[in-house]
């Protein structure tokens, strides 16, 4: 019986942490056509990028066709160790940082949609002075679904995250920023629309169609009456709630900061915001193992410099 091979008995090359980086992107987007965007190259380089690392590691990672996309066992094992790799490394280069006075490298921050029309959030002004402070690291942006952020920020794809929590994140450092005012809407041509906040609109709500949001869900409602309203649609981000809305068939909830914008501003009707309104309160979300990175302590002190608390959040009145 022959030795059984030993892929990496060499030194890792930089063609080796190209390829695991790329393997890493294919997984996190599930597969090469969803990665495309990401790593913006074409599938088919992708996939000569993987057939390529799968030889250099005399492994099968993952399999493709039209089955669809899946991680082998060893390429598990490999999506594993390239994420300690990873983040290994970043570690190296944020230790030899703090030896200079100039900051290099990268920093990814996830936001909630929506975020930046919350001008309270301070999040421009914060990335203004950050670029002017700190001007050779290179700031990547994400625009995530808030319950995307925290495993984001948890395996280490994110260095931190701006959302509101949906759910107690333990493992995550929070700290409170600001505040968005949330209030029930519908559209001119629905049956409500203009409607005066009293008894008998409450009571027609029954009747109408709602679009599913969070605050709807068995648990988390805050108002008996809404164990009652029907859910006939569903939209995970805010601009498609706004447009099944807009349509005149659905109530669903809005930001009032969102609502409040033209063109649409006029075809807008809230309802019943004293009783069905509430406020979401967005958080600074980090894993302990992040606070000693100078980077991201950086982007931190000038969050919480420009962001207004909620304390000092002046509330649209209801």
């Amino acid at each position: 019986m022959g030795r059984q091979k030993t892929p990496l008995s060499r030194q890792l090359a930089d063609i080796d942490l190209k390829l695991l980086r790329i393997f890493k992107a294919v997984v996190d987007a599930g597969g090469f056509s969803a990665a495309e965007t990401e790593l913006n190259v074409a599938t088919s380089t992708i996939s000569n990028y993987m057939s390529d690392l799968e030889k250099r590691l005399d492994m099968r990672l993952c399999t493709r066709g039209r089955a669809g996309f899946s991680v082998t066992e060893q390429g598990r094992v490999v999506y594993e160790a390239t994420q300690e790799l990873i983040e290994a490394l970043e570690q190296f280069r944020n230790r030899i940082n703090q030896t200079h006075h100039q900051l290099l490298g990268d920093l990814h921050i996830a936001v909630a949609e929506q975020v930046i029309y919350i001008q309270n959030s301070g999040l421009v002004d914060t990335l203004r002075e950050f670029n002017e402070v700190a001007p050779g690291v290179k700031l990547h942006l994400h625009t995530l679904a808030a319950e995307s952020i925290p495993p984001a920020i948890a395996d280490g794809s994110m260095h931190a995250g701006i959302a509101m929590l949906l759910y107690p994140q333990p493992q995550l450092r929070c700290e409170r920023l600001f505040d968005e005012r949330m209030a029930l809407y519908c559209a001119r041509g629905h049956e409500l629309f203009g409607a005066p906040d009293n008894r008998q609109t409450l009571e027609r709500l029954n009747d109408c169609s709602f679009i599913e949001s969070f605050r709807m869900r068995a648990g988390h409602q805050f108002d008996p009456a809404m164990e009652h309203w029907r859910t006939q649609a569903s939209a995970v981000h805010q601009e498609s709630r706004l447009a099944l809305i807009l349509s005149g068939k659905f109530i669903g909830y809005l930001p009032e900061h969102l609502a409040r914008q033209q063109p649409w501003q006029a075809d807008l009707h809230p309802l019943l915001t004293r009783q069905f309104g509430y406020t979401n309160t967005y958080q600074l979300m980090i894993r302990p193992q992040n606070l000693q990175n100078r980077i991201l302590s950086l982007f931190k002190e000038l969050l919480l410099k420009h962001a207004r608390p909620p304390e000092a959040t002046v509330l649209h009145p209801m």
